[in-house]
């Protein structure tokens, strides 16, 4: 792999850490909010796990 590619994934890393810190935080503050971001988690997983098997053809 190329470095640029090595970096962007690097970046994509950070960020979703980053969004997954952001929810966690969101969660302790707002109990009421843990079911609807589990649920765009899921969907999320779901859709990267699509794309991946189409990219992968």
């Amino acid at each position: 792999m190329s470095t640029f590619v090595l970096l962007v994934l690097l970046l994509l890393v950070v960020v979703v850490l980053l969004l997954a810190a952001d929810a966690v935080y969101l969660v302790h503050r707002h109990p009421s909010w843990g079911q609807p971001l589990a649920a765009a988690f899921g969907a999320g997983t779901v859709m990267a796990a699509l794309v991946t098997v189409v990219l992968a053809r």
